[in-house]
């Protein structure tokens, strides 16, 4: 919940993971005195918010060579569902979705190799503009251009770096996906769809 830069509340953070608000705040409280997690105070109420982004990219990798969380309720077999399909992993797109359209610009020669991870092709920069995202802004920007990310739950790897963070932006900007209930799960609109088929061919489905 905290993975896309939000601050939350104790009680918001209690209801997303389903536990009591005592059991949160022994959470919270260990989390903020390991350093994982800071603290905002405003008036009466605590926001807190990742102390270091890198954390997301830890819990990420911790996450494909976990055990499968046993699903007990429907409820939790919908939230599986949806995060499986696509997600945010940080400030990029993750899941099924992810790896699609990261399998989609290789396959076409968008995404290549590069010295430090992946670049892109002169095609790709051309498709990437057109859609509107700045291939010089995300190379100016003080981090890795564009690297491999493994995901999770695809066990393979979707674009991560300031190039798969822009990609994210603008694909939540021109609504061809949106946020799941304020849940770092994402889905695809009926724009998004449209928008797919016509760069990239048909997006998978969601289930």
């Amino acid at each position: 919940m905290l993975s896309d830069r939000t601050a939350r509340p104790a009680g918001e953070l209690a209801r997303g993971a389903r536990l009591a608000p005592s059991t949160i705040s022994t959470h919270l409280g260990r989390l903020l005195d390991a350093g994982v997690l800071d603290v905002e105070q405003h008036g009466r109420h605590r926001y807190y918010r990742l102390a270091d982004p890198g954390i997301i990219r830890i819990v990420e990798s911790l996450a494909t060579i976990a055990p499968p969380k046993p699903i007990r309720s429907l409820g939790g077999a919908s939230t599986a569902t949806s995060l499986n399909f696509a997600r945010t992993c940080y400030d990029h797109l993750a899941g099924r979705l992810g790896v699609w359209v990261t399998d989609e610009l290789v396959a076409r020669g968008m995404l290549v190799d590069g010295t430090t991870g992946l670049d892109v092709s002169d095609a790709g920069a051309a498709w990437l503009e057109d859609l509107g995202v700045s291939v010089s802004e995300a190379r100016a920007q003080p981090r890795i251009f564009a690297r491999r990310c493994l995901d999770w739950s695809e066990r393979r790897h979707h674009v991560a770096g300031a190039l798969g963070s822009g990609l994210l932006a603008r694909l939540l900007d021109l609504a061809w996906i949106e946020h799941v209930d304020g849940s770092r799960a994402v889905r695809v609109t009926a724009a998004g769809r449209e928008g797919f088929k016509r760069s990239l061919g048909t997006p998978p489905a969601s289930s």
